[in-house]
């Protein structure tokens, strides 16, 4: 045996004994481990955008952990089991990458993205778009529902029509603005003018969620540093103008 299997199955025994003999292991369930999960996952994120390898590493094991856990319970309910989990996850790959396993030939990672759209047709999926969580966050959904739909040629041809149509949705969002149209249909042109600015956002291999999250990153220390050196004046935010807190906010700016 491998270390990486025996490591493995050290963690599927620990599993087993908890499930056995730990009063909170024993009551948990899948609905009960769900926002669990999705709580990790986004650890696991801010490690990631953090560079932080370490905790990258920590995050995975508690995921890792998780995933065994729903297993030992899809085994105790004679649905499932890891190896059911794993040799599913195998057999999947094998067959979405024929280019490695097969004859396909392929030119890029683009065809083998679109291969892959086009395999999940196959295995019986009536849309490329089930594949999409309806609980995604809309940034996230809707760049994954555009490199969907482009993965069977549904997509622009070239990126400046991807900005002239941002554009559009810009001067439409703005007509409708000026002309103090009804909430709700102000509210559907912005909502377009953000997903097509996530699909010119794709177009020039730029992720959105990930650009957004540094900006908030960015902002957040700003502002951080802002109210530091108002305390450090004895001041408060709310009795400065917003001159003042632009010097301080410059300040920041330049320090990075």
């Amino acid at each position: 045996m491998t270390k990486n299997a025996e490591a493995f199955e050290r963690l599927i025994e620990i599993m087993d004994t908890l499930r056995a003999n730990c009063p909170w292991d024993k009551k948990q369930t899948f609905e009960s481990l769900r926002y669990l999960t999705i709580e990790e996952m986004y650890e696991l994120s801010d490690a990631i955008m953090d560079k932080d390898l370490d905790e990258i590493r920590k995050e995975l094991g508690d995921l890792m952990l998780h995933i065994v856990f729903y297993a030992k319970i899809g085994q105790e309910k004679g649905a499932f089991d890891i190896k059911d989990v794993l040799n599913g996850i195998s057999d999947k790959l094998i067959n979405r990458h024929p280019h490695i396993y097969g004859d396909v030939k392929v030119n890029n990672a683009e065809d083998v993205k679109n291969n892959w759209e086009k395999i999940k047709l196959t295995e019986g999926r009536k849309s490329v778009l089930e594949g999409v969580p309806n609980a995604l966050p809309a940034m996230v959904k809707a760049y994954r529902i555009q490199e969907k739909v482009r993965g069977v040629g549904f997509d622009w041809e070239e990126t400046h029509q991807v900005w002239d149509k941002v554009m559009e949705e810009i001067n439409e969002f703005k007509e409708e603005v000026e002309t103090n149209a009804p909430k709700d249909k102000i509210e559907d042109e912005f909502g377009d003018i953000l997903f097509a600015l996530i699909n010119y956002a794709r177009f020039i291999d730029i992720n959105p969620e990930d650009a957004l999250e540094k900006t908030n990153r960015k902002f957040i220390k700003r502002f951080k540093y802002l109210e530091e050196k108002a305390f450090e004046k004895g001041k408060s935010l709310h009795d400065m103008t917003l001159a003042e807190m632009d010097v301080y906010w410059n300040e920041a700016k330049k320090e990075e």
